[in-house]
C-alpha cells in the first residue's frame, strides 16, 4: 500500500464545505468519488488537513489516502481530475511516510482573507472577497495587526460549537497590504479554532472604520468573543498553504 500526498486546489463557491454531508458529497466526497474511479476500488477514504467551511476556498488544502496502484505518481493528478468537477483540482502528488497524517502531522498552516472596500459591487469579486462599503484607515489595521503574532490564549476568536481542549495557537506571521482593490490580510500560524481567521477579518474591519477603538492586544487578552468583531463571510476566506516537517514529506 501507498501513502498518497495530495495537494488540492479548489472554488468553495458551490459546496457546503471540504467535509462529506449525508445529503452532499463536499469536496471531500468528490475526491473519494473519482479516486474511487481512478484506482477501480469500493472505498477510498481521504483525509484532510482541516475542515473547510461552505464557500471558503483553498489554493493549498492538503490530503492523504492509502491504495495499491501501479499508476506512476506523477501522473495521479491528472487521472483524478478527469473525473473531478471543473472547481476542483489536484495539483500534486506524492508518496509519502506511512507515518504521514494530513491533519496530524501538519505544523503550519497560511490563510488569506480578501476584503473589497468598494460601495459599488463587482461581479467578478462576489465569491472571492468580502465586499465592506466602509472608507477603511489601513494604517491603523496595520498598526493593530502586528498583536496578533505569538502565542496567546484566542478563545475570544471562536465560533461557538467547537469541542477542542486547548484554546492557545501561536501565530508567526500576521501581515495586512493592498492588493490592487483588495486589503489583503495573510496569518500564518500552527493552528487555528474555529471561524478564528474569520474572526481576525471582522475584528480587523471593525477596527478599520471604527467601530472598534479599544487594542486588538487588549482584545486577544480579554478572551471575550463579545469584544472582538464579526464574523466575517465565507467567500472572502483562502487556505494558501499547509506545512509539514521534512521528514514526513518523502520516503
Amino acid at each position: 500500500m501507498k501513502n498518497i500526498m495530495i495537494v488540492v486546489a479548489y472554488e468553495g463557491t458551490a459546496y457546503r464545505g471540504w467535509q462529506k454531508q449525508p445529503d452532499s458529497l463536499g469536496i471531500q466526497g468528490e475526491l473519494e468519488y473519482a479516486c474511487c474511479k481512478v484506482f477501480n476500488k469500493k472505498n477510498i477514504s481521504i483525509t484532510g488537513s482541516g475542515r473547510t467551511d461552505a464557500g471558503v476556498h483553498a489554493l493549498g488544502q492538503v490530503a492523504n489516502f492509502t491504495v495499491d496502484t501501479t499508476i506512476p505518481i506523477n501522473k495521479i493528478p491528472e487521472v483524478i481530475n478527469n473525473n473531478l468537477p471543473k472547481d476542483i483540482a489536484v495539483l500534486k502528488a506524492i508518496e509519502v511516510s506511512p507515518e504521514f497524517h494530513a491533519r496530524h502531522s501538519a505544523h503550519k498552516k497560511i490563510y488569506r482573507y480578501q476584503i473589497y472596500p468598494s460601495r459599488i459591487r463587482s461581479p467578478f469579486l462576489k465569491d472571492f472577497a468580502y465586499q465592506v462599503k466602509y472608507d477603511l484607515d489601513i494604517d491603523r489595521m496595520k498598526e493593530e495587526v502586528g498583536h496578533l503574532v505569538g502565542q496567546h490564549d484566542f478563545k475570544g476568536f471562536m465560533s461557538s460549537g467547537s469541542d477542542i481542549k486547548s484554546t492557545i495557537r501561536t501565530i508567526y506571521r500576521a501581515d495586512i497590504y493592498r492588493d490592487g482593490d483588495l486589503i489583503v490580510i495573510e496569518v500564518e500560524g500552527n493552528g487555528f479554532l474555529y471561524n478564528m481567521v474569520r474572526i481576525i477579518a471582522g475584528t480587523m474591519v471593525d477596527i478599520g472604520r471604527g467601530k472598534i477603538t479599544e487594542s486588538l492586544k487588549d482584545i486577544i487578552g480579554s478572551g471575550v468573543r463579545g469584544r472582538a468583531g464579526h464574523t466575517a463571510p465565507p467567500q472572502g476566506l483562502f487556505l494558501v498553504e499547509v506545512d509539514y516537517p521534512d521528514r514526513l514529506k518523502s520516503i
